[in-house]
């Protein structure tokens, strides 16, 4: 896997964050941490923002960004003109939101998966591909 990822989450994602990124980087994946790097409070937008234009400018191949439900990341994330964050809790989720909508951010709601499944949805977003076809015209309509 020869991807770069861009990785962020506020003080409820903190521990799902080191986790995967430990994990990544022990698989060869070039990870870059927007933070937050502790268990403080913080506000989540100023983490989902950077990690969001990684991903636009494409210095960033992919993103994950991780806070307590998954919706406050994604609805940040999501602001941005070319990204497509998906909320996912289910592997199956996160395959098909790369198949079938393209999507090029993970957000994973750390209170409400394991630690374990959140790994095996990585997997699942960064070695599925985009199907194209009758889901590019789709995707093509996404944008304002």
């Amino acid at each position: 896997m020869n991807k770069k990822i861009a990785i962020g989450c506020d003080h409820a994602g903190f521990e799902y964050k080191k986790f995967l990124q430990s994990y990544m980087e022990e698989e060869g994946i070039e990870v870059k941490n927007f933070g937050t790097d502790s268990e403080d409070s913080v506000d989540y937008p100023d983490f989902v923002h950077p990690v969001a234009n990684a991903v636009e400018s494409q210095e960033s191949d992919l993103g994950i960004l991780i806070c307590g439900s998954g919706n406050g990341v994604a609805m940040a994330a999501n602001k941005h003109q070319n990204i497509r964050a998906a909320l996912c809790w289910e592997v199956s989720l996160a395959e098909l939101a790369r198949q079938h909508n393209d999507a090029n951010i993970i957000c994973i709601p750390a209170r409400f998966v394991s630690i374990e499944k959140a790994k095996e949805m990585v997997d699942a977003f960064l070695n599925t591909d985009f199907e194209g076809g009758r889901h590019l015209r789709r995707v093509e309509k996404i944008s304002c």
